[in-house]
């Protein structure tokens, strides 16, 4: 890709398949020929060695350019998390400079959220939103919206989908994280309902995609996933 890519991976909450989805990106990216990085600004929930979000995404995608900003152990919001370990979380500047700096040998830069667009990253309140607005400068920003299936899905994705556009920021793609085997009336009706947005849908991924075996799983996203052209164009 001759264009520079960032996109970032956002939920309309937590537990909603973020980490999936952006291991499903990364092989779509990597099937289509791009340098794939992927970044993870502040993981919590996890401590010392146990495998994290990025190391789940480098066993599903197969890419080996993942890392974190920060990783603390209370498994809470960044900031709640940071001061219970008596930690400083890195400062925007940090985040936007690790991102430009994977930008220089990859042609597309994963950046995966915690928890929602405005849970708070540092101790000055910047946001995930804040943070792609930061990077704007430095190469074609993308933001995918990640949601549930189920009950409350359609007023939780339309509050973020608003988030964004308030700031500048229009979503440029939905993905369901987990859409079930046997989806109930609810969920068929909430799929119409999100595929009727003005906003780019990208596919719905399985329920327990997760639970592939590797191989498996970057032969069947690039499927589940539809990529817009203009997002693979060379």
């Amino acid at each position: 890709m001759n264009q520079p890519t960032i996109i970032f991976v956002t939920g309309t909450d937590t537990g909603v398949g973020k980490t999936v989805t952006t291991a499903a990106l990364a092989a779509s990216f990597a099937a289509a020929g791009a340098t794939v990085a992927v970044y993870k600004p502040t993981q919590t929930g996890i401590s010392g060695e146990e495998a994290g979000d990025m190391d789940e995404v480098r066993r599903l995608s197969g890419i080996r350019s993942v890392t974190e900003g920060i990783r603390l152990a209370a498994p809470m919001a960044p900031v709640a998390a940071a001061e219970l370990e008596n930690r400083k979380l890195p400062s925007l500047t940090q985040h936007a400079n690790n991102i430009s700096e994977l930008l220089g040998s990859h042609g597309v830069v994963l950046v995966e959220g915690a928890g929602g667009l405005l849970v708070e990253m540092d101790e000055r309140g910047h946001t995930l939103a804040d943070l792609a607005g930061s990077v704007k400068e430095l190469a074609r920003v993308l933001i995918v919206v990640v949601c549930r299936s189920g009950l409350g899905t359609l007023n939780h994705t339309q509050l973020t989908l608003e988030a964004l556009v308030h700031r500048g920021l229009p979503a440029a793609g939905l993905v369901i994280g987990s859409w079930p085997e046997s989806p109930t009336d609810l969920e068929r009706g909430n799929l119409r309902y999100l595929n009727s947005l003005r906003v780019p849908w990208l596919g719905s991924l399985p329920a327990g995609a997760s639970w592939l075996a590797p191989d498996t799983f970057r032969e069947r996203m690039p499927h589940y996933l539809h990529l817009p052209r203009t997002w693979l164009e060379t």
